[in-house]
């Protein structure tokens, strides 16, 4: 692995959350995915109701992921490219994920997997003056 994709690892491992992004019946979608990395590879959670796994399967998807809401003077994004295929997780997966959510769209969730194997990683970084902290202005 590169040290960018090194990099990029670490950096994903310190959230949950990312969006997948991929195109269905061509037209551009985002989602959100719970993530965790194993073996270098991209494993995401995603919720089975809304078929956006369909879309993703075998074809090449962009997952990203960023620490923009910390508040933090350091804001960093990654983002993953590659090919993504819906699997069957093991248990060690499983107990790395952790407990899903209990409703998504006030449905029931389902749990679908998919791995994505990274061709292609990018890790961008803002970093800003402690003497001028980020907060939103309206």
């Amino acid at each position: 692995m590169t040290t960018e994709e090194l990099r990029a690892i670490e950096l994903l491992s310190r959230v949950s959350y990312g969006r997948v992004a991929t195109s269905m019946r061509a037209m551009p979608f985002v989602a959100p995915a719970r993530h965790i990395v194993v073996d270098g590879r991209v494993v995401l959670r995603m919720h089975n109701g809304l078929g956006y796994h369909h879309a993703c399967n075998g074809s090449v998807v962009a997952y990203g992921a960023d620490n923009f809401n910390t508040g933090s003077g350091h804001i960093w994004s990654v983002q993953f490219t590659g090919t993504a295929e819906i699997i069957e997780p093991t248990r060690a997966e499983l107990e790395l994920f952790g407990p899903g959510p209990e409703t998504v769209d006030g449905g029931p969730f389902e749990p679908v997997y998919m791995r994505i194997e990274p061709h292609f990683v990018t890790v961008h970084s803002l970093d800003y003056s402690a003497e001028r902290p980020l907060r939103h202005v309206a």
